[in-house]
């Protein structure tokens, strides 16, 4: 994906048109195209389900709704907030409307035949005809996302002293680590691509074993894992429901309906098949997979790639209302802030405290110097209020 844009960017055409461009990157490249396209000189058309982006980066929206283009001047919150106000008129305008036609056909229908009053029956007739109907709001239901509860586990969930982790025999991609999660902990992982994010979040889900180190979990853990990749491994012959007997073939079909429910699945849609779904609705369905078993600690890498706004609100709604544990990685900015109150920085084979927020770490990232994005994480972390905006400075951490 960067690839892909930077071919498209550093050409600085006229009209520059990008649909969802921040999938598949990570914060960092979401952050950097951001403030690149704030400062983009041409004009952008850009399809996103990123709600930060349409706030920084655009000055209109253009909403298509029921088969009509509307344009809305400021960012996505804005255009919210002006569909609202322009909604609560049109139904107003409408019930308005609803009583003037009642009233003028109650006239006509009481004096059309009078002889005297006939006229003035045909008159409102016309008026009646020309009445231009207005459409009463329609909202669109949005398919609920609803993360069962665990059942409590004794703390720590997972501690981790000086382990190390990788692929290849005596070559760690991550070493050194040592991490404690609890069950009310709510972590999200920061660093590029590469840097060995997914590779931590395999280990913490026991995809991993350890190359050296100790590393010891709660009795009853239940993990729950749900991974990007894995949108490309479900079988589309098979239908959603099916894909969930799959790995759980004990449920009957009220229980396996009823947890496809609670991730937006109607009755239809669990009988449809993987290959007729969107990218959103096969999300759900991992989504509802990795929590089969009422996890405690849920490990999430980059869940919203596939999410509409409203979905991606949805899950950020259901995680805040979920009682267990959460590891995340994701690029988008809106859940991480709205989520997640611990920051690791994964970055030179370390994963250290970053004890500042994430605009602490844009202008760090945006600052340009990479070496200061590595010693953040070799020193444990970057001081909260940066001394300056374009060098922030960066200090210990315990």
């Amino acid at each position: 994906m960067r690839v892909a844009l930077a071919a498209i960017l550093f050409a600085a055409p006229d009209l520059l048109l990008l649909d969802e461009p921040t999938n598949y990157l990570d914060l960092e490249g979401a952050l950097w195209l951001e403030d690149y396209l704030k400062r983009y000189r041409g004009t952008v058309l850009l399809v996103s389900h990123d709600r930060d982006l349409l706030n920084r980066a655009v000055d209109s929206i253009l909403h298509l709704e029921h088969g009509k283009l509307t344009l809305y001047n400021g960012g996505y919150d804005i255009f919210v907030e002006t569909r609202e106000q322009k909604r609560a008129l049109d139904e107003a305008m409408r019930g308005q409307q609803e009583a003037a036609r009642k009233r003028i056909q109650a006239f006509v229908d009481r004096f059309r035949y009078k002889a005297s009053k006939a006229r003035q029956a045909q008159s409102r007739l016309k008026m009646l005809e020309r009445m231009k109907p207005i459409t009463p709001v329609t909202e669109e239901k949005l398919a609920a996302i609803r993360i069962p509860q665990p059942e409590a586990v004794q703390p720590p969930l997972i501690a981790l002293d000086r382990v190390s982790v990788g692929y290849v025999p005596g070559k760690p991609v991550l070493s050194h680590l040592s991490l404690r999660i609890d069950s009310d902990d709510r972590i999200a992982l920061l660093g590029k691509n590469g840097n060995g994010k997914s590779t931590l979040a395999k280990l913490l889900a026991g995809r991993l074993s350890p190359m050296s180190g100790e590393l010891a979990r709660a009795r009853k853990l239940n993990v729950g894992y749900f991974a990007q990749h894995q949108l490309d491994e479900l079988d589309g012959e098979r239908s959603a429901l099916d894909t969930l007997w799959a790995h759980r073939p004990r449920f009957d079909e009220t229980t396996a309906r009823t947890r496809l429910g609670g991730f937006g699945f109607s009755a239809d849609k669990a009988d449809t098949k993987i290959a007729n779904l969107s990218g959103g609705e096969r999300a759900r369905l991992l989504l509802a997979i990795a929590t089969l078993e009422r996890p405690n600690l849920l490990i999430l890498d980059e869940p919203t790639n596939h999410l509409d706004i409203d979905a991606r609100e949805e899950l950020l709604s259901a995680l805040n209302d979920y009682e267990g544990a959460v590891v995340l990685i994701s690029h988008d900015r809106r859940l991480i802030e709205g989520c997640a109150d611990r920051l690791l920085l994964v970055a030179n084979e370390r994963a250290a405290p970053f004890e500042g927020d994430v605009d602490d770490y844009k202008r760090l990232v945006l600052s340009g110097e990479d070496e200061r994005v590595e010693s953040s994480a070799r020193e444990g972390g970057a001081s909260r209020r940066p001394a300056s905006a374009a060098r922030p400075q960066t200090a210990a951490s315990s």
